[in-house]
């Protein structure tokens, strides 16, 4: 044993793409991956979803694996196992939920206590994920959503709800990805689980190429700045040249900008938006009043509270 300083070097990205159909998982998987690597040939894609995969030959020569059923998780290991071999960087998993769906099936379909059977399921799905998780391969795993219900009391009747999308997965499996984008049909994601620190927090944005560019340079340990150091750069700046600069500089952040660039520049400097911004002089002028207007109300209500009796 050996005590290391910890280092992130040379990092392998396990991601996941949860979306209903059409929501673009497997298109903006493909975008990410070119991003992760030079070349297309070092890319495959485990299909499970009738060659799906091949509608996207246009985008470049790619590898496909087709999966055959039923599709169980040791079919899935193997598959890794030749991805790994073939010299793959990027592996996509297109998709896991049929892994899921296969191993319900196989205890629906054992006999006994459904409780123990548990015991004959689990440990073929952990497997499974701790193929992913010790891959020497990037991992972009797809996954689908349904609609999920609950029953909620009303007039006396128990009626079903809905409650939003639901991953078709094992509860639990998003805890073991590094990074997960919800894509909604609109073809949009926002991230709901970044250990990165690049994309949390950022407002709905189409994934490209570039997206595997910021994730490449967060694996190999080079330096770039989060959403909330960019934010303190912004509350930092003492000019308009300089929140123009941050501006022009961080443009992944370009919408998450723009509101609080336009929102410092209003509050420190007094000064309304110009077309820089892209907003019209009558807009900036009534967003100045309104800025101004609430910054002397709170202004207001602090010395009131300083001179209230206590």
């Amino acid at each position: 044993m050996e005590l290391k300083i910890a280092e992130r070097k040379n990092a392998h990205i396990k991601m996941s793409l949860v979306g209903c159909a059409g929501s673009g998982k497997t298109y903006s998987a493909l975008l990410i991956a070119r991003g992760l690597t030079d070349s297309w040939d070092k890319i495959v894609v485990i299909d499970t979803e009738n060659d799906s995969s091949h509608l996207y030959a246009h985008l470049g020569a790619f590898k496909v694996l087709s999966l055959p059923s039923p599709f169980t998780p040791e079919k899935y290991i193997d598959a890794m196992l030749l991805c790994e071999k073939a010299g793959m960087e990027i592996i996509i998993i297109d998709s896991v939920t049929h892994e899921w769906e296969n191993l319900l099936d196989f205890h629906g379909s054992l006999p006994g206590n459904t409780f123990t059977n548990w015991n004959k399921v689990t440990p073929r799905h952990q497997a499974f994920v701790q193929k992913i998780l010790q891959s020497s391969c990037h991992i972009i795993a797809t996954i689908r959503t349904k609609q999920d219900y609950v029953l909620q009391e009303k007039n006396g009747k128990m009626v079903p709800e809905k409650v939003g999308l639901k991953s078709v997965q094992r509860d639990g499996l998003d805890y073991e990805f590094t990074l997960v984008f919800d894509l909604n049909t609109k073809n949009h994601a926002v991230s709901s689980k970044d250990r990165t620190g690049l994309f949390y927090g950022l407002p709905e944005f189409k994934l490209y190429t570039d997206t595997g560019k910021q994730i490449r340079e967060w694996c190999q340990g080079e330096s770039r700045e989060t959403v909330g150091q960019v934010s303190q750069r912004i509350n930092d700046c003492k000019s308009i040249n300089e929140l123009l600069a941050v501006y022009k500089e961080y443009h992944q952040f370009k919408k998450l900008l723009l509101s609080e660039c336009c929102f410092n520049k209003f509050i420190y400097f007094k000064i309304p938006v110009s077309i820089n911004f892209k907003m019209s002089s009558i807009v900036s002028v009534g967003l100045f009043a309104i800025f101004s207007f609430l910054k002397k109300r709170i202004m207001g209500l602090k010395k009131s509270n300083c001179s209230s009796p206590t």
